[in-house]
Formats: C-alpha cells, sequence, structure tokens
C-alpha cells in the first residue's frame, strides 16, 4: 500500500505547528483552543496555507475528538451525582432556552430569513460547544470547582435537547409533513432516555465487563464501544457527545481511573484536530461582509450565556465568582451550530456565512472570557478558613 506523501507532509506539517502554538499558549497560562482556531482558519480554503489532502483525515479526526472529550469528561463523574445535579437544573434547562434561543430567532426575523431559517439560525444561538467546554474545564483545572456540574447539566440537557429539535429541522428542510417529524422526535428522545437510564441502572456491570489488565485491551474495548454507542446516538438524530459521556459516565473506580489514563493522550490529540476543524470549515472571504452582524449577536449571546450559566450555579448555592465562571464557560459556540447550519444553510443566504462568522466569533471569545473569569474579583477577601471551597 502505497503512502501519500502529501498527506503525510500537511499532517506533519500541521502537528508541528499546533505544538508551537499549545507551547505558546501554556507559557502565557491561557488556553490554546484560540490558537487552533486562529491556526484552521489559515490553513483552510482561501486561507494563506491551504492542506487540501490532510482535510478528509481532520475531518474525520474531529468527530473522534468531540466524542473522546465528553467520554473522559464523564470519566470524572459518577452516575448518582449527576442525575441529582440534572434534576436540579431542569428550571436552568428552560431559562437557557428561553435566553439563548430568542435572539437567534429575532435575527432571524429582522434580516428577512423564512420561518426554517429563522428555527435554525434560534438553534445555533441556543446550544453551546460541549467539545470546546470539555477542554476548557480541563485546561483550567476547573472540573472539581463547585459549578462545574452545573455547567455540564446545562450542556446535556442542551444535547437531550437537540435530540426533539434536530429531527424537527430536518424534516422540515427537507418538505417532510409534521406527522414525520413527531415520530423523529420521539425516536430520538426515547432511546436518548433509554440510555440515560441503562446508564445509570446497570452502568456498574459495564464497568466490569470493559475492565481487563492491560492497557491496550482496556483502550480497545473502552474506545470501541464508546465510537458503537456515538454513532448510534448519532443514527436517531441526538448527539454522538451524549452518548460519548453516558458510556463514561457508566465507568467508575479503577476502571475509569484506568480508562482515563490509557485515553488522555488520544484525547489530546484529537482534540486539537476538532478545533482545527471549526477554523478550516470557515472560509475567511465569507466572514467580512457578515461581522458587524455576528458580532452584534455575538455581544447580545455572551450576555444571556451568562445569565444562564451565573443562574444555574445560583441553584446549587455557588458564589459569585463560581456563577460568573459558570456563565463565561458557556459562551463558546461550535460543532452543533455550524452542523445545523449545514442543514438549511446553503440555500437561504446569508444564514451560512453569518452562523459561521458567529461560531469563529464565540469559540475564540469563550475561551478567553473564561479564562478571565477565573481572575475577576468580585467578593471581598475572607479570612483563612472561613470558606472551604476554593470554587466559590
Amino acid at each position: 500500500m502505497r503512502t501519500p506523501v502529501t498527506l503525510l507532509l500537511e499532517l506533519g506539517v500541521i502537528l508541528a505547528a499546533l505544538s508551537v502554538l499549545g507551547t505558546l499558549a501554556r507559557r502565557f497560562t491561557l488556553s490554546p483552543i484560540p490558537l487552533y482556531l486562529l491556526a484552521g482558519l489559515a490553513l483552510g480554503e482561501g486561507g494563506i496555507a491551504p492542506v487540501p489532502a490532510a482535510g478528509e483525515f481532520v475531518e474525520t479526526g474531529a468527530s473522534i475528538g468531540v466524542v473522546l472529550l465528553l467520554l473522559t469528561l464523564g470519566l470524572d463523574f459518577s452516575p448518582v451525582e449527576f442525575t441529582a445535579s440534572m434534576r436540579s437544573h431542569v428550571p436552568s434547562a428552560m431559562i437557557d432556552v428561553v435566553l439563548n434561543a430568542a435572539p437567534g430567532a429575532v435575527a432571524g426575523w429582522l434580516i428577512g430569513l423564512d420561518a426554517i431559517g429563522i428555527l435554525a439560525l434560534a438553534g445555533a444561538t441556543y446550544i453551546s460547544s460541549s467539545g470546546i467546554v470539555a477542554r476548557l474545564l480541563a485546561d483550567l483545572r476547573r472540573l472539581g470547582n463547585r459549578e462545574t456540574p452545573s455547567i455540564l447539566s446545562v450542556l446535556v440537557m442542551e444535547d437531550f435537547a437537540m435530540a426533539a429539535y434536530l429531527p424537527v429541522l430536518v424534516v422540515l428542510a427537507s418538505g417532510g409533513q409534521w406527522w414525520q417529524a413527531t415520530l423523529g422526535v420521539l425516536a430520538a428522545v426515547s432511546a436518548v432516555v433509554a440510555a440515560f437510564i441503562a446508564s445509570y441502572r446497570w452502568g456498574h456491570h459495564l464497568g466490569r465487563l470493559l475492565a481487563h489488565p492491560d492497557a491496550e485491551q482496556l483502550l480497545l474495548r473502552v474506545l470501541g464501544l464508546t465510537l458503537i454507542v456515538a454513532a448510534l446516538a448519532e443514527l436517531v438524530h441526538a448527539s454522538a457527545a451524549v452518548g460519548a459521556f453516558l458510556v463514561g459516565l457508566t465507568l467508575t473506580g479503577e476502571t475509569a481511573t484506568r480508562s482515563r489514563a490509557v485515553l488522555s493522550p488520544l484525547r489530546d490529540l484529537f482534540a486539537a484536530v476538532f478545533f482545527l476543524a471549526i477554523g478550516l470549515s470557515i472560509a475567511p472571504e465569507d466572514l467580512v461582509p457578515v461581522l458587524p452582524t455576528a458580532l452584534a449577536l455575538a455581544v447580545v449571546t455572551i450576555v444571556t450565556k451568562v445569565l444562564t450559566g451565573w443562574y444555574a450555579a445560583s441553584r446549587d448555592k455557588v458564589g459569585r465568582r463560581g456563577r460568573l465562571r459558570a456563565g463565561t464557560a458557556l459562551v463558546a459556540h461550535g460543532e452543533f451550530s455550524l452542523v445545523i447550519v449545514g442543514l438549511v444553510g446553503t440555500t437561504r443566504g446569508i444564514l451560512g456565512p453569518l452562523v459561521a462568522a458567529y461560531v469563529f466569533i464565540l469559540a475564540i471569545a469563550g475561551p478567553v472570557l473564561t479564562r478571565l473569569a477565573g481572575a475577576v474579583p468580585l467578593q471581598p477577601a475572607r479570612r483563612p478558613g472561613a470558606c472551604k471551597s476554593r470554587a466559590g
């Protein structure tokens, strides 16, 4: 089998560039995500150094990257803890829908989109990027913070909502009937609920089946099962990220600890590819005409996402700094917004470029704001020992 020289060369250059950018970001204690996104913009079609031979690999690697990010995130939580958090955050989910779908719907109406275009833009402004947020929490070492369960509850319920939203959008965009959309919603929601119940009740048996003393066998078993579950989730128009997260949630104890260790290098590699792919999917020349509109929409949804996270964290009695961290963590948008517009955007003029520009702005602004939120003093200093939690 002949190895394509161009592919190897382009991948080598990409990985070397990402290494340099990652080192540079961490030297200044920043997340490398914004730099990876800018690198993708530079290397994509219309950029300064396109990499056409590597495009297919990057696209496939991006899908694996978001799956690995959510799988390893799920490994850090137990089903009991997470289920309790989900129950308490149903009001947060309602606030999230109202605050963050409305700006997209209003903007779509103002720029003259049809009903399906308005529905698509509302979804694009509603859904945060699970992949970017998962990486941010790990990069900034906030997985143990008090506000993190609030953030994850909102994210997972957004992905659950997508299980109902996407079938409706797909059917309506293709000219289907309302009953077809209803059947799609019922199938997707039923599949997600069944998977969550199975994870909660019988997940401990899965851990025993996957456990193995050999690291290679453990890696193959856990990753293989995760990709199968992620594929099944996508098949019913649910999120592959939810499927991966549920697999991680079911693994506990030593199996979770060892799985996290063997998966971490793969996660870091494919996560970098995932962020690069977002940049690659956006053509720089498409951004300029819609930049003012995208910027205005981004500013509005930064405010609404911060309010959403603030409210969610307040339900868990988190302090003001923790609430701000929760809000800024939800700002980043990414893969799902692009998927949504990909379903309908090519036939609706400004919608595609607008969402691309909007996603790019928030995918960069989100990590920056999240990093800065950790340093903002919102409360007067307390005496040592006055508060047990560092997460506020």
